[in-house]
């Protein structure tokens, strides 16, 4: 049984649910607007460009949460689901996924957003593997910070081979779809990697490498 491994953002869906998030906070007047959106945008570009600091930017993104019990939270991300993940599903992803399901392999989403964001999106997309960046959760309520390794660039690497020394799990036959450079050090892991929509960066790579460059929106 392979595993078929999924980057989310930008890959599975044609947006950023992170950044997303974002601005939903921002709409919502949950958080200073001016500030937030400034600061959101920001860690993004910075996110594009391959420079993010992943620990400062998950304590910006997780901040939020801070006091909020995951009960009380359930229903702002189902609105947060409804007006900005629906509109980024792609029917194309959606097939991809169900061919890999079909094929017996395992499925998994590993990716940088926190858990908090993405694990609606990921039960969404019925994929029940889900290795993310943590949100600490301390008696039933989220602190604001994250735990444990931040599953960003090699962390993925580590987070992965973590999970697969739990499971008996290797990488013999293993996919991995994902549009970002910062992905290359789990691209270079896995025996097929394939480019999806991908950045410049990567997409200068998949091509030297003779890698696969597949769109899942057109």
């Amino acid at each position: 049984m392979a595993l078929a491994i999924f980057d989310l953002d930008n890959t599975l869906l044609g947006g950023d649910s992170d950044h997303a998030w974002g601005e939903f906070l921002v709409e919502q007047g949950l958080v200073n607007p001016d500030y937030h959106r400034r600061q959101n945008d920001e860690f993004y570009r910075q996110y594009c460009e391959g420079g993010l600091d992943i620990d400062a930017y998950l304590g910006f993104a997780l901040a939020p949460l801070a006091g909020k019990t995951v009960q009380e939270l359930i229903p702002l991300h189902a609105a947060f689901m409804a007006s900005h993940i629906q509109p980024m599903m792609l029917p194309k992803a959606a097939a991809l996924v169900e061919q890999h399901r079909q094929a017996g392999d395992t499925l998994m989403i590993i990716t940088a957003t926190n858990d908090f964001v993405t694990g609606p999106i990921a039960r969404a997309l019925g994929i029940a593997v889900l290795l993310g960046s943590q949100a600490e959760v301390v008696d039933g309520r989220y602190t604001g910070k994250p735990t444990g390794l931040p599953c960003f660039q090699h962390g993925k690497v580590t987070r992965l081979e973590q999970w697969m020394a739990a499971n008996n799990a290797t990488l013999n036959g293993s996919y991995f779809y994902s549009d970002s450079h910062n992905d290359l050090p789990l691209l270079s892991e896995v025996d097929h990697p394939v480019a999806v929509d991908p950045d410049e960066r990567l997409a200068a790579v998949a091509s030297e490498k003779g890698w696969p460059i597949i769109s899942l929106r057109d």
